[in-house]
């Protein structure tokens, strides 16, 4: 299978990234998003990070151009799945609402396109399950910021098939992204381990075992982790590791998950990390800050 015409569903901060490394590819690349100033927005967000690859000497402005002449907007879902090849969704980490996306995609789509979740925790099989072709629907798990970090978590369920799997590694490889395939298990490989890590460093940071800043340096150059986990956790969004450690601690019947009481402050005082500009750390221009206040 050659990808010609990719959709994706949901024009938040995960979906405009799979939108913008397709529309790289060369693929023709369709978002849609029920909100017009979502839409919008995600174009605003794609043409600012290509504007300072330019800068940065990184990318040209014809190329530029060219990627954003295979972008396109629509508000109307049938219109924006069109003739896609494969669709990705990438809507909020709720069950309910990824199930009747992937009912109405079945029932508007041809059998043969390959439906895809971008899902951080959720079960696979019971999205699949939502349509009548479960053997066409696989996990493909991106990480934030798209464009930059290189993995795809690859998640199969019982009854996702061989040919589809390989669509999916396919698809991974031409977005120049490594690939890990992973059996539909509560929180998968990555975010399993990642938002434990995230939620221990909350609790040492309510402790006062050190600061913020020192707990990720603490990570970063004593464990060699890119980005340390209370960082990591401002960007990808504290309701994000929030729900992903609710739906650990469902799916295992094990309080041990449940997210720490600091956590479930910050994302009720609405201090969600790098998107408000306050979450953990103080974000001031993309600069962080210590916060005092915890």
């Amino acid at each position: 299978m050659k990808v010609k015409v990719v959709a994706v569903i949901g024009a938040g901060t995960m979906g405009a990234g799979i939108a913008q490394i397709c529309a790289q590819r060369g693929w023709r690349t369709k978002i849609f998003d029920t909100s017009e100033s979502s839409l919008q927005n995600s174009l605003k967000n794609i043409n600012s990070f290509w504007e300072k690859g330019i800068l940065r000497g990184k990318t040209t402005r014809d190329q530029l151009i060219s990627w954003s002449e295979n972008l396109e907007t629509h508000n109307d879902i049938a219109k924006a799945v069109s003739n896609a090849d494969i669709v990705i969704e990438a809507v909020p980490e709720i069950l309910s609402l990824k199930k009747e996306i992937f009912s109405e995609l079945d029932n508007i789509l041809p059998e043969k396109t390959i439906l895809v979740t971008n899902t951080s925790s959720l079960s696979i099989s019971e999205i699949a399950n939502s349509t009548n072709r479960p053997d066409r629907v696989i996990g493909m798990h991106f990480f934030n910021p798209v464009p930059i970090m290189k993995l795809i978590e690859i998640v199969r369920h019982e009854k996702c098939s061989k040919e589809t799997i390989k669509i999916a590694e396919y698809v991974g490889l031409e977005l120049n992204k490594k690939t890990i395939l992973v059996n539909d298990y509560p929180g998968f490989a990555t975010s399993r381990l990642g938002v434990i890590l995230g939620n221990e460093a909350i609790k040492m940071l309510s402790e006062g075992v050190a600061s913020a800043s020192d707990i990720d340096t603490a990570m970063v150059l004593g464990y060699k982790h890119p980005i340390g986990p209370l960082e990591l956790t401002d960007l990808v969004g504290l309701d994000v590791r929030r729900d992903i450690l609710n739906n650990l601690a469902n799916s295992f019947s094990d309080d041990s998950y449940l997210p720490h009481p600091l956590l479930e402050k910050l994302v009720e005082n609405g201090n969600l990390g790098i998107k408000t500009n306050k979450g953990i750390y103080n974000w001031n221009n993309g600069v962080k800050q210590d916060r005092n206040d915890l």
